[in-house]
């Protein structure tokens, strides 16, 4: 069976993020797990090598490169549109979101959220138009749709009247990679990125829905109430819309005891989860949430927010807190700072949790619903 794959965010020299990160983990196990299958991988610009993962993969590069809506309107509706009409593959899977209407080939796609209906304000004019436009009728063109979350599955449902039996939920996970770090390492990151101190630690980008804007407020009212050394790390690059945290940020009395690291290394980040007090995720609105999990199987404490899939993925190892309340994100942040009991209470719990997540079990989940579409 000949499948063509969209691998757009498969990007040269990236460190990859959320839906990278999906689309790698489970190509990378898909490919394994099905030799006798050929996948055509559709990039958008010339890919890195690493990106091959066996011998049945064969890479087509598509111009445009897509990273704008007119150009993704002209590399999903043209470019790719015309390479399946011309090899006319088994099926079609796309795992970031975007597919073509384009086309007759039964098509497999994962919808990771559907924050911008919700949360309309946090994405530019031009990206809401097309999202509003393209998102539903994709869903409703696709044979099969996979969601990272059933909070995301049943958000499906309701918003776009989709039947949920059309609907399969496929897990992210943290890589084995993530994992505890000897005491002494553990002391090497905290002189090195928080001058020996205890911290918090955020991992994300740098954009509205990560709800930045209250874990700054709530840092510095924590700080305030309790007077403690603690340092408030950040990691994750600057992506949209990032302009009022920078101005909160701007104006926090603690401001010196927050620090900006960027994006770090795959090994930093997982130095920084393992040796951090605690990892204090708080979104408004996630379709997964990997930091919860990657920090669990890293034996961090958990504190994030009691809305959206985040507590269908922290199960019940995590310290939920409201995250458009800034007291209560601070009153999270005390709570677990003050009781070292809790916070091992929090870490066996999280060791329990990551076990419900496994990318060999979600690349057969992803390769069962490509095979349930290709029987069409």
């Amino acid at each position: 069976m000949h499948i063509a794959v969209n691998v757009r965010f498969l990007l040269p020299g990236n460190q990859l993020e959320g839906i990278g990160r999906f689309t790698f983990e489970t190509l990378r196990r898909m490919v394994q797990q099905q030799p006798e299958h050929t996948f055509h991988f559709l990039f958008d610009r010339p890919f890195d090598e690493r990106y091959l993962f066996g011998p049945n993969v064969v890479p087509h590069v598509l111009p445009p490169p897509a990273r704008h809506p007119l150009l993704w309107v002209a590399w999903f509706e043209g470019a790719v549109a015309r390479w399946l009409r011309r090899h006319r593959p088994a099926v079609f899977l796309s795992p970031d979101g975007y597919t073509t209407l384009r086309t007759r080939v039964p098509r497999v796609t994962v919808l990771h959220d559907l924050a911008f209906e919700h949360f309309p304000q946090d994405v530019g004019r031009l990206v809401l138009r097309y999202y509003r436009y393209f998102t539903p009728r994709f869903a409703r063109a696709a044979e099969r749709l996979v969601a990272v979350s059933e909070a995301t599955r049943q958000d499906i449902v309701q918003t776009y009247g989709v039947a949920a039996e059309k609907i399969s939920v496929v897990y992210n996970a943290a890589d084995a990679h993530f994992q505890p770090q000897p005491p002494a390492v553990q002391q090497a990151v905290r002189e090195r990125y928080a001058a020996g101190k205890d911290y918090f630690l955020f991992v994300g980008a740098l954009q509205p829905r990560k709800n930045l804007v209250n874990l700054l407020r709530a840092f510095d009212a924590f700080k305030a109430a309790t007077g403690s050394s603690a340092k408030l790390l950040v990691v994750g690059r600057t992506a949209w819309k990032a302009g009022p945290i920078f101005e909160v940020y701007q104006q926090l009395q603690h401001r010196h005891d927050v620090h900006l690291t960027g994006r770090v290394t795959d090994t930093e980040l997982v130095e920084l989860y393992a040796a951090a007090l605690a990892t204090c995720y708080v979104p408004y609105f996630e379709g997964f949430g990997i930091p919860i999990i990657e920090a669990q199987a890293c034996h961090s404490p958990v504190i994030t927010s009691n809305c959206s899939s985040l507590p269908e993925v922290a199960g019940d190892a995590a310290c939920f807190v409201n995250p458009f309340s800034p007291e209560s994100i601070a009153a999270g942040l005390q709570r677990v700072w003050e009781s070292g009991e809790y916070r091992q209470h929090l870490v066996a719990l999280g060791q329990r949790n990551v076990g419900r997540f496994n990318w060999n079990d979600s690349a057969r989940r992803l390769w069962a619903e490509v095979e349930r579409a290709a029987r069409g």
